[in-house]
């Protein structure tokens, strides 16, 4: 199966109604003892460093000793030694980090009943069993108007992997912020075709830029199209983590905040107080998904507030990113005056807001 077809998936899963209730809280017996279990490289510079990276945030706000392990691949004969290993040595709280962990992971939860599992980017849920996503959008969003202030031309550039749900949401998204600051501003976007390959981001954000584009933002898992960026003179925003670090063309980057939410999630599993949801969390900022860093001295003081008062209002819940009257770039209208777009429909966007710029 194909990372599209599972993340396809993955958005029906959260997006489905749920098979069962739980009738109480889950039980953890004894302290809380987690445990990391990674995909791939733990410094990969993206999605599993941003977890690996939380791991260290939680063990220092919780006074706990978090072991971890990598490049555990997305198979059953993989990941169940590397699981039972880490029950086997006291662990009764384990982090997951990949679609591919889901289906094993149900498995091990009913072998397990008394160890709790949590798994970003999974579709399998149970009364111990709770697998995790972030609103992107939301942080993209922020990021957009970033790009919608820092660009000169209204041009702007995004190089992401593949064009469904979760992609276009953040395609969208960025569009919506930089029309907040520039109501005439186009976003041109370039799918790769693969979540990382630096070659074809590079060939991507260099064709973006002979355009007249002068902003670059992406949804792909490299820093190649910041590191393009810069090398160009034009700005960037990143995803995954600050990719800051990689180039100083970034100026805004969304990033993953895992242990806002690990943190709460194990103190509630300690206390008893833990009852996964039947078909998953579908984290917002404020419930701890992604959220978004200002670096770089581009963008002015006045800038920075506008986004940081923009992100308040959707913490606070009372600026919806995906809120009507909206239409496509076709004119159909998507959602009406006074609603507001359902996880469902975000999960199977596959249409493009005005301004947006596409080879579909």
């Amino acid at each position: 199966m194909t990372r599209i077809s599972r993340t396809l998936l993955f958005g029906l899963a959260l997006s489905a109604a749920p098979i069962a209730i739980h009738a109480e809280p889950f039980k953890l017996e004894g302290a809380p003892s987690p445990a990391l279990v990674i995909f791939s490289q733990k410094n990969d510079g993206g999605w599993s460093q941003s977890l690996d990276e939380a791991r260290a945030k939680v063990e220092k706000e919780l006074g706990l000793t978090i072991p971890v392990v990598e490049n555990v691949p997305e198979n059953a004969t993989a990941i169940r030694p590397a699981v039972e290993l880490f029950i086997d040595r006291g662990a009764n709280i384990v982090i997951g980090s990949a679609f591919g962990y889901s289906d094993t992971f149900l498995e091990l939860a009913k072998q397990y009943p008394n160890v709790a599992f949590i798994n970003p980017a999974g579709t399998t849920n149970a009364a111990n069993l709770q697998s995790i996503y972030g609103r992107t959008y939301e942080s993209q969003y922020l990021c957009g108007m970033a790009a919608g202030a820092l660009s000169k031309s209204g041009k702007i550039g995004f190089v992401a992997a593949n064009p469904f749900g979760l992609v276009n949401w953040t395609v969208n998204a960025y569009a919506l912020g930089a029309q907040k600051m520039n109501p005439d501003a186009t976003v041109t976007v370039v799918f790769t075709g693969a979540w990382n390959d630096p070659v074809k981001e590079r060939a991507a954000t260099e064709a973006l830029i002979e355009q007249g584009i002068d902003v670059i933002g992406q949804h792909v898992d490299s820093p190649t199209p910041q590191i393009v960026a810069e090398e160009k003179g034009v700005y960037g925003t990143g995803h995954h983590r600050d990719l800051s670090e990689f180039s100083k063309a970034t100026q805004c980057s969304s990033v993953w905040v895992w242990d806002r939410y690990l943190a709460p999630t194990i103190t509630k599993i300690a206390a008893g107080e833990w009852e996964p949801g039947p078909y998953g969390a579908f984290l917002s900022i404020k419930e701890g998904g992604t959220d978004i860093t200002l670096s770089g001295d581009a963008l002015s003081e006045d800038t920075k507030k506008q986004i940081m008062d923009e992100r308040q209002a959707i913490v606070d819940g009372t600026k919806q990113v995906y809120a009507g009257p909206l239409n496509d770039r076709d004119g159909k209208e998507r959602v009406k005056a006074g609603e507001v777009l359902s996880d469902g429909d975000l999960w199977g966007m596959d249409w493009y807001v005005k301004g947006v710029i596409s080879q579909q």
